[in-house]
């Protein structure tokens, strides 16, 4: 075991002592340090200022404990600048080891690697046919993982964690996607053993929309907001909500599915088998469906081009997706009542064009608050959201599992 390991050990159990034998200094500072590694494990980076702020602690003695932790290996110190001024950068150091994260779209794999304090080391995608069955995709993104780790000259042994997440509702407990036939392929394929097996380390699974919620949270857009609705609108769409600071999972994982909301009762029948969801007037074939007969065949990328180009019959198709989204954004804000609305997904580039129809309809559709309108943004991560996601939650699984030595 690493001198890190050791130490960050040596700090797991220093806390577990002082919560048998509390009010000793030693435990005390034991306590203080956990404190100190787990903020920047959360946050990935911050000053240590920030660190004081965060953990409550005086900043001389975050000053003392960062020095003497990194000089243990545990924490890595960099100088840095905040507001013209010198300040010294906190992370984890590298050798705590790695984390993989997957996002499974509707035609792509991407997978990232980063280390104990999410600095991305390796980013890297690949196609998939539309009806890809999940056993291929699995084999295909351990082999990646392996391939990235290999290349970073790092041991597969250093890979401590997998989060995934996948463009359907997952029951968290099971790694299971909880409906049926909303992604072919997939129904019934327990993700957690299979990829598991595949690796030799804990795997976590979650839906990509709520994925993408948590990194805009923690990382993004939304960074502070304790109350948050992520909208993920591209091939598909999909939300997450977090809210008192956590994801809400709901009974079995399908909490935040806003694409399956009714618009139109009467409406066309959606892949869930219910009729006029909101998907079926803003996914990608309802979208291109409408373009069809006037610009003939397109991609999501093309209206998006095409529209900041200043194309009328593409702006308009964004403008009133924008407004479905709107309408359906309001009733979520009169729920749950969130903070900030961030929305990420491929339509999410077209900006103000998607954005400015949305922000109108949420103010004009939402119960009038002293708190203003809910503000309506595009996601600060972009496409790297949902893998940023996964990447998280396979840090906050490694740290659970002690695989890093630290759990508070």
């Amino acid at each position: 075991m690493s001198l890190a390991r050791a130490t960050a050990g040596g700090i797991l159990t220093a806390v577990r002592a002082d919560r048998v034998t509390p009010g000793s200094q030693t435990s005390l500072r034991e306590a203080n340090r956990a404190r100190i590694v787990s903020a920047v494990q959360r946050r990935g980076s911050l000053t240590q200022i920030e660190l004081a702020g965060v953990t409550g602690l005086s900043p001389a003695t975050v000053s003392n404990i960062v020095k003497e932790l990194a000089g243990a290996g545990v924490l890595h110190t960099s100088p840095s600048t905040r507001s013209g001024r010198r300040a010294l950068q906190v992370t984890l150091a590298r050798n705590l080891g790695l984390v993989a994260g997957v996002h499974f779209g509707t035609r792509s794999l991407r997978v990232a690697l980063a280390d104990a304090s999410m600095q991305v080391l390796a980013d890297q995608r690949m196609p998939l046919a539309p009806d890809h069955r999940a056993d291929a995709g699995l084999r295909r993104a351990a082999l990646l993982i392996t391939e990235m780790v290999e290349s970073l000259d790092a041991r597969t042994d250093e890979l401590l964690a997998v989060g995934v997440c996948i463009p359907a509702p997952v029951d968290r407990r099971t790694g299971r996607i909880i409906t049926v036939g909303m992604l072919r392929g997939w129904d019934g394929i327990a993700v957690p053993e299979m990829l598991g097996e595949e690796l030799n380390v804990p795997v976590t699974v979650d839906n990509d929309a709520n994925l993408g919620a948590l990194a805009e949270t923690r990382f993004g857009a939304a960074t502070g907001r304790d109350a948050v609705a992520y909208l993920r609108v591209s091939h598909g769409v999909g939300g997450g909500l977090i809210l008192g600071g956590r994801l809400l999972h709901g009974r079995a994982g399908g909490a935040g599915e806003i694409g399956h909301v009714t618009i139109d009762e009467n409406g066309p029948i959606c892949r869930c088998g219910n009729r006029g969801c909101l998907e079926t007037f803003v996914g990608a074939p309802a979208l291109l469906g409408m373009l069809a007969a006037s610009h003939g065949h397109l991609t999501l990328r093309d209206v998006i081009t095409r529209a900041e180009e200043g194309d009328p019959g593409c702006r308009r198709v964004l403008s009133d997706t924008g407004q479905h989204l709107g309408v359906a954004a309001a009733n979520l804000c009169n729920l749950v009542d969130p903070e900030i609305i961030v929305v990420g997904g491929r339509l999410a580039e077209a900006g103000e064009v998607l954005l400015g129809p949305m922000r109108t309809v949420v103010g004009q559709r939402t119960m009038p608050s002293t708190a203003g309108p809910v503000e309506v943004v595009a996601a600060a991560l972009g496409a790297a959201a949902e893998v940023r996601g996964a990447l998280a939650v396979a840090l906050d699984t490694a740290r659970l599992s002690g695989a890093l030595g630290v759990s508070v």
